[in-house]
Order: C-alpha cells, then sequence, then structure tokens
C-alpha cells in the first residue's frame, strides 16, 4: 500500500499493528465485560436460578455481546453501524426481563425478548425516517443524560449496600482513577493508550495488598449456552407491552450512541442508513440472546470515552474485542477471572470513561443557538424529564407499572419530552409566520417587496446590449 493509499484509510478503517490492537480489545474488554456480568448475577438471584442455569447464562449473555460486537464493528450485511462500538444487555432491559419472569414466568420473559426484537426489525424503516427529524438540541440533552445514568451504573460499582468498608472502596476507586490520569500525563504517547488498563492493574494491584481481591474457585474449565434455557419460549404481547415500549427508548437511544460515536471518531456518516444497521444489528442479537434466554441487547455508549482517551478510533479493535467476549463465553476460568475483579477497581474505571460521554454531550451543545427561548426551553424540559429518574428513582413509584416504566427511562423521557416541546414552539412559531402572512400590512409589505425586486430586474435587463 503505497503512502498516499494510506493516509486516505480512515483512522476508523485503520488495522493497528496485532500487539497495540490487542492490548486495546482487552482494555475494551474489561472496561464493559462487568455489566453483562453483573446483569447475569442479578437475573440468576432474582429468579433464584441454579448453577446450571446461571452459567449457560452467563455464557449466553458473553456469546451475545461478542457477536453483537462484531456485528455493530464490521457493519457487514446491512447489520451494524461500521463504528468501533460494543454491545451488552440493556440496563433497563435487564430489569424489565426479571419483572416479565416474576409476574409470568421466565419462558414468558423469553417470549417479551424475541417479540420486542422482530418488532425492531420492522420498524427499522420507520426509524430510519425519523431519526433525521430529532433536533440537535435533543440529540445533546440524551447524550448527557446517558452519560450521566452511566455514571450511576459505575458509582453502584464502587461501593455495593452490603459494603462493610464504603470508605476503603472510595479510596481504591479514587487510586484507579489517579493511577489512570498520572499514566496518561506520564507516559510516552504510544503507552498512553494503555492508560486505562493500567489504571485497572494498579488499582487491582492495590486491593489485592488490601485483601480485596479474591479469585473465585472453581474447577470447570467450558461452558456452554442452553437453547430454550427456559423452556419453549411463550408469547404474551399484554407481556412484553413495557418491553416494547423500552425499545422505542432504545432506539433513540441508539441514534444518540450512533451519532455520538461518529462524532468521536471523526467519520461522517449517512445518518437515517447507519442509525438503521445500528437498529437491526441490536433487533438481530436480541433475538439470537430470547432464544437462549438472555435479555434484550443494546449498543452501548461503555467504550465511546474510552476511545475518546486512547484516541483509538479502529473499529477492528472492538471487532477483536467480539472475538474475546465470543472465546471468554466458552472458558469458564476467564470469566472467574474477570468477575474477581474488585468492584471499586472497575466502578472507579468505568466512572471515569462514562463521564467523558458527558463532556462529549455537552460538546454537542456548543452547535445549539441558546440565545432562542424555544431551544433552551427544550433543552431544559428535556433534561428535567430525563435526570429526575435517574437523580430520584423511586419518584414515579406510586404509578401504574406500564406508566412507571416508562416515566422511569431517563433517555426515553428525554427524547420523549424534547421532541414534544420542540413540536409545540415550532407549531407555534409556524401559526405566528402564517398569522403575519395573512395581516394586511404583510401583504402591502410583500407587495412593496415584489415591485422592488421586478424594478431592479426590468433596470438589469434594460442595461444589458
Amino acid at each position: 500500500m503505497s503512502v498516499t493509499e494510506s493516509a486516505a484509510v480512515h483512522p476508523v478503517d485503520e488495522v493497528p499493528p496485532p500487539g497495540r490492537a490487542l492490548a486495546s480489545a482487552v482494555q475494551h474488554l474489561v472496561v464493559m465485560v462487568a455489566t453483562p456480568i453483573t446483569s447475569v448475577l442479578l437475573i440468576s438471584r432474582s429468579l433464584h436460578l441454579d448453577d446450571g442455569q446461571s452459567r449457560a447464562l452467563l455464557c449466553a449473555a458473553l456469546l451475545f455481546s461478542g457477536i453483537g460486537t462484531i456485528l455493530q464493528s464490521s457493519g457487514r450485511f446491512g447489520l451494524g453501524a461500521g463504528l468501533p462500538f460494543v454491545m451488552l444487555p440493556g440496563g433497563a432491559a435487564v430489569v424489565l426481563f426479571i419483572q416479565i419472569a416474576q409476574e409470568s414466568n421466565p419462558a414468558t420473559a423469553s417470549g417479551a425478548v424475541i417479540i420486542t426484537a422482530l418488532a425492531g426489525i420492522v420498524l427499522v424503516p420507520l426509524a430510519r425516517r425519523l431519526v433525521t427529524r430529532l433536533p440537535a438540541v435533543v440529540i445533546a440533552s440524551m447524550i448527557v443524560v446517558i452519560g450521566i445514568n452511566l455514571v450511576k451504573v459505575a458509582g453502584n460499582l464502587i461501593t455495593m449496600p452490603d459494603d462493610r468498608s464504603p470508605v476503603r472502596s472510595v479510596v481504591l476507586a479514587a487510586i484507579t482513577i489517579a493511577a489512570t490520569v498520572l499514566a496518561y500525563r506520564l507516559l510516552p504517547t504510544g503507552w498512553r493508550r494503555l492508560s486505562v488498563l493500567l489504571g485497572m492493574v494498579v488499582g487491582s494491584v492495590v486491593a489485592a495488598s488490601l485483601g480485596q481481591f479474591h479469585l473465585q474457585s472453581g474447577s470447570a474449565l467450558a461452558q456452554a449456552p442452553d437453547l430454550f434455557l427456559f423452556g419453549t419460549p411463550h408469547f404474551d404481547l399484554l407481556a412484553a407491552i413495557p418491553l416494547l415500549v423500552f425499545s422505542i427508548g432504545s432506539m433513540a437511544e441508539a441514534t444518540g450512541q450512533t451519532v455520538l460515536n461518529a462524532k468521536i471518531v471523526d467519520k461522517e456518516i449517512d445518518t437515517p442508513s447507519t442509525v438503521g444497521r445500528t437498529i437491526r444489528g441490536d433487533a438481530v442479537t436480541s433475538l439470537l440472546s430470547g432464544l437462549f434466554g438472555g435479555p434484550t441487547m443494546v449498543t452501548s455508549g461503555e467504550n465511546i470515552g474510552l476511545i475518546r482517551l486512547t484516541n483509538i478510533r479502529s473499529r477492528y479493535v472492538t471487532t477483536i474485542t467480539g472475538v474475546l467476549l465470543v472465546i471468554a463465553a466458552f472458558l469458564a476460568p476467564i470469566g472467574r477471572l474477570v468477575n474477581s475483579l474488585p468492584g471499586p477497581v472497575v466502578g472507579g474505571t468505568a466512572a471515569i470513561t462514562f463521564a467523558m460521554i458527558i463532556t462529549a454531550g455537552l460538546g454537542m451543545f456548543r452547535d445549539v443557538d441558546f440565545t432562542s427561548d424555544p431551544v433552551l426551553l427544550t433543552a431544559t424540559a428535556a433534561l428535567t424529564a430525563g435526570l429526575l429518574p435517574i437523580l430520584i428513582p423511586g419518584i414515579y413509584r406510586g404509578f401504574p407499572t406500564d406508566l412507571r416504566l416508562l416515566l422511569g427511562s431517563g433517555v426515553t423521557m428525554t427524547a420523549v419530552v424534547g421532541v414534544l416541546v420542540h413540536l409545540v414552539f415550532a407549531t407555534r412559531l409556524r401559526r405566528t409566520e402564517t398569522s403575519a402572512d395573512r395581516s394586511p400590512l404583510a401583504r402591502r409589505l410583500q407587495k412593496s417587496n415584489t415591485d422592488t425586486v421586478v424594478a431592479r430586474n426590468t433596470h438589469a435587463l434594460e442595461k444589458k446590449p
């Protein structure tokens, strides 16, 4: 390949040297792998699954996180954005899965996942048309809410409710964050790309010295997923409504994630087409997950902050991450090792990377005209609706279940309220303009302007030879 050809390759499409690519992929793996593991633990404990079912569910979560990551990163066959993405079980989707399973049974929850996935595939053309109508101020607000929600999740990993030494946990997370920042500041340029991984290593070493790193025991070398883990899926459309409502919000979130990812990697995209492929990749991966008893899968923003921090934008790096997830799915010792990482270390690393999503969203506000009252009020209302359920989780506890699930989704409420307020002002603006056009003064001014233009054109024509 010539120098000119090499220079023409966008960083997203570059293939890094094997060593750097593998090290960067491991960083993505370590940062995001806690989410599928935590999701599986939450489902297993809530539904009282036995050890065999828990291992099969863990294998499925890692396997389809890996497959979804490969699809989104490669962008082949119209499945995935072709951007450096990772895929995870959706946090809200996991909660909804548990609720449906508890109110009905796990087989009905699996059926709800499959119904929602099929609906997502069908709605892709509609989503592609709607995405271009989302105002920039609403997308920026969504991204800020996404980042804040993720930082909250990271914070919950730092200190658990049953933590006997919360001060030590916070200090350990702070050491991890400080080590990451110092590594990026002090190390040579090439090593800075590994600052997140090095920060986690330092945090784990300190945790081990404090007796907070305990490798989980076990002798199994392999694990495998089970098709129809909870039996033949039961399809109940009424039971699936909460998850269907969530899927609408997840489409809005996929829109924000795709736009943000493209902005951070400086990649020009055809937004409707790319978002459509993102949503389709989510839906297909969720369909596979549902067949094996897993929850709905969503494209995640967990790696976007890491991309910004390391400046490694290659989608081939996240493709390798997907391959590592697939391998980890079948290797029980790897799962035990990753699951042994102390919560404060993982939480501290996640917090600093997720916070960068917030700064990216704030950066997008630079392109928004806040001197316009409609724009300012749209952002204000959208952020209020989105942040309330995140900052005060029980605020809607007295509402009916379905309505509570909708109102409690911060990203969904940001999108819905933002669009509604935007439409209110847009409708009022159109009415004002129409009324002005119909007024006698407006008609006289329009006639005067028309006469002036005609006179100028006539004069210009008379000057021509």
